[in-house]
């Protein structure tokens, strides 16, 4: 049963929180694009970021998930801001780690737009750990009867978000192992891409399990991956071994949490 305890200043304050979190996010992500006259994210760090600056850079179609994104994680500050989802628990848990994922996502922006490119993994790596923490402490806080707004904004929007960072996580640690290895190690891109994503889909169906089998982490990554294959067996660098293993990898990120999901769906009906 909810707890029903009035409103607290805290609780304010964590609302306020929100939303300046997510105003610094979004004004760093129009610095990022160059709007406000920086430089575009594909051209920072001598283009190391851009979709041919590594192996496991996505084609430029995938990065059209960060408008969605960007929507949900804008819905969910209008809605969390409510005066009442001010003393709700599950906004008590989640709101200020949403917050602070907001404010990471910012901050890479501002790394990668003036800061060294080994900094720009270093800010992923917490973004990662930081919707990896918010993504369980939702599942944790969640009751039935939550509703399907809780569950879009909270659950979907953030599994949303931590799976793409899942896959854009592995992008960045190829586009730094690219600026700094030296050009006999492309020999070794193959195997290496290989098993950074077979590791990611290991990542991907923890996160799967741990969160309940929710199904919007893994659509995300999947969908980072497929546009991975596409940017490898259709664009450059071309590399064939890791555009078909990629595909493969997307498949089974995709398939297994919605099989477990729509099994665990019809047990009670089978019961």
């Amino acid at each position: 049963m909810r707890d029903t305890s009035p409103a607290r200043p805290s609780d304010l304050g964590r609302q306020i929180g929100v939303i300046s979190a997510v105003v610094f996010m979004l004004i760093a992500a129009m610095i990022g694009t160059g709007l406000f006259g920086g430089t575009p994210v594909q051209d920072l760090q001598n283009g190391a970021l851009d979709t041919d600056g590594s192996y496991l850079a996505p084609a430029r179609q995938a990065f059209s998930i960060w408008s969605v994104i960007y929507a949900g994680l804008i819905a969910y500050t209008v809605w969390q801001a409510l005066p009442g989802q001010r003393a709700n628990p599950r906004q008590r848990a989640i709101g200020w780690l949403v917050a602070v994922t907001a404010v990471l996502n910012g901050l890479w922006l501002i790394t990668a737009q003036f800061l060294t490119l080994p900094l720009t993994l270093v800010a992923i790596v917490l973004l990662l750990a930081a919707l990896g923490l918010t993504l369980r402490r939702a599942v944790v806080s969640r009751e039935r009867g939550d509703g399907i707004i809780d569950a879009i904004l909270i659950d979907g929007v953030t599994g949303l978000h931590l799976g793409w960072v899942t896959i854009a996580t592995a992008a960045n640690a190829a586009a730094l192992l690219t600026q700094t290895l030296p050009s006999s190690a492309a020999q070794f891109a193959t195997p290496l891409g290989i098993a950074v994503l077979v590791a990611v889909v290991a990542i991907a169906l923890t996160t799967a399990w741990a969160s309940g089998w929710r199904v919007t982490p893994a659509l995300a990554t999947a969908w980072g991956v497929s546009w991975l294959a596409v940017g490898r067996l259709a664009g450059d660098p071309e590399n064939t071994g890791i555009g078909v293993t990629a595909l493969i990898v997307a498949a089974v990120i995709a398939l297994v949490p919605l099989v477990v999901a729509g099994l665990r769906l019809l047990r009670p009906s089978v019961d």
